[in-house]
């Protein structure tokens, strides 16, 4: 009857005991607030929807042929979808320890007992087989939810993963229209170098002409010749950047010097209408992969931060066991030989306070670094389209602006070299008005791929063709808080 009493009160104390003997997590708060997204000077107008495939809107099945190869074969997109996968196995064995785990051992072993233990004669003192077979079963209960918050930490880590993948993929289409671009005017350098070329032959050739009829000197055929190849070396550095352009676009599509000879001269139009904002939108933050993959970590810092609260208190797991123990071969399967048992088990971390306050007090402090690391992308992202809306509308303007000035060197030049044909002006004045109109040619190729780039720039900075999560997920309510 005392034993009974004292095993009902030792029952009732082992819990008073275990909370007793806890070690208490320290006070220590996150001190990084979010920013707060209504006082970023967001408009009230929302982004529209965006194609999938955006570049086909150039009407260039050779862009579309290279977008789809870099999306395809391009190994910085392999990496971060390796990167997904991996993310994805570490949630897989964080959830796995939620579950039973249960597993087979055996063991057979040639053993000779001493006889002068506890095993008598006719055992002791002689050598016999010793064998064990069972299944054991081991049951994390997780009273305190810590596996769970380290489920949760692992499930939006895996987010975070796949929105950098989706970040990857939209900056490596972008890259590749940029990089095609970049060969557009290339090669509309190389002809305007070209051009020039020829013009300076063609003056030479006029020179030599005026020379014979006594209208110039031999001084002015010298220095039309040395004109001419300062001309072809412009000529040959402007196809040289042509070159390097298109190795450049083969790197992003995923392939090597032998896809130089099949990357041939883009027929892109420049003034497609892509469906782009007259201002900062809205919802810009839910449309950028790389700010909701920011509030993913942010979440998933703040989850291991719980995890780690919840190490402070005891760990209670469920074990059992049932199998067989014998000694001799012939034994290990009789009904006599068979052994079970069941029953709790308790972690409790007595000595540990030290380890335990540093892993929280790192957990907090990755919960800051995370809520930093997100205020600067948003920061930047905001930062990002308000340059890109900028640019576009003065490049606008200078284009317009070039187009002016080159129609009125193209007209000045022509009325130099019928003055200069007709001896009415000297060599000097069809060189300067020469250089006019070649430098305005190159403003204005310049300024239609730059405004081009810019606009294509500013389809990736507000999101482009991202598909945003919805907002039950935990990314796209982080985004939308």
């Amino acid at each position: 009857m005392n034993d009974m009493k004292t095993s009902r009160v030792a029952a009732a104390l082992i819990p008073l005991l275990l909370m007793s003997a806890c070690v208490l997590p320290p006070k220590d708060e996150p001190r990084v607030t979010t920013v707060d997204a209504q006082a970023l000077g967001l408009g009230s107008d929302r982004l529209q929807t965006v194609s999938g495939d955006w570049w086909k809107a150039f009407g260039d099945p050779q862009l579309d042929r290279l977008v789809d190869d870099a999306l395809a074969n391009n190994p910085g997109l392999a990496e971060a979808l390796a990167r997904v996968r991996s993310a994805q196995a570490q949630a897989q064995a964080a959830g796995a320890a939620t579950r039973p785990g249960v597993t087979l051992d055996g063991q057979e072993v040639r053993q000779r007992f001493s006889e002068n233990y506890y095993i008598p004669p006719p055992y002791g003192g002689g050598e016999y087989w010793v064998g064990q077979l069972g299944a054991n079963l081991n049951w994390d209960l997780d009273f305190w939810g810590r596996q769970a918050d380290l489920i949760d930490k692992a499930r939006l880590q895996t987010q975070a993963a796949a929105l950098d993948h989706a970040s990857a993929r939209l900056a490596l289409s972008g890259s590749l229209a940029q990089a095609y671009l970049d060969l557009y005017r290339a090669y509309a350098l190389a002809d305007i170098a070209t051009q020039a070329e020829q013009q300076r032959e063609t003056l030479l050739k006029l020179t030599e002409d005026r020379v014979r009829a006594g209208l110039d000197t031999q001084l002015d055929v010298k220095s039309a010749e040395a004109l001419l190849p300062q001309a072809r070396a412009a000529r040959l550095q402007a196809e040289s950047a042509r070159d390097l352009a298109v190795h450049r676009l083969a790197a992003l599509s995923g392939h090597g010097a032998d896809a130089y000879d099949r990357i041939g001269r883009p027929q892109l139009t420049l003034d497609v209408a892509l469906p782009l904002p007259a201002q900062l939108p809205i919802d810009l933050l839910a449309h950028r992969p790389d700010v909701l993959a920011a509030r993913a970590r942010v979440d998933a810092a703040t989850a291991g931060r719980a995890a780690a609260k919840a190490a402070f208190y005891p760990d209670i797991s469920l074990t059992a066991f049932a199998g067989y123990q014998a000694i001799g071969l012939d034994t290990l399967f009789k009904g006599g030989s068979g052994i079970w048992g069941f029953g709790p088990s308790v972690h409790l971390p007595l000595f540990d306070a030290q380890r335990l306050k540093a892993g929280y007090h790192g957990a907090t402090a990755e919960v800051d670094a995370a809520v930093a690391s997100y205020n600067d992308t948003v920061l930047n992202a905001v930062r990002d389209v308000a340059d890109q809306l900028t640019l576009s509308r003065s490049e606008a303007q200078q284009l317009q602006q070039s187009r002016q000035t080159l129609s009125a060197s193209e007209a000045a030049y022509a009325l130099a070299q019928k003055r200069y044909a007709a001896g009415l002006s000297s060599q000097i004045v069809v060189l300067n008005a020469e250089s006019n109109v070649l430098s305005a040619r190159r403003d204005v190729v310049s300024l239609q791929a730059a405004l081009a780039v810019a606009r294509v720039t500013l389809l990736l900075t507000v999101g482009g063709t991202f598909d945003p999560p919805t907002p039950g997920t935990a990314a796209g309510a982080g985004a939308s808080s």
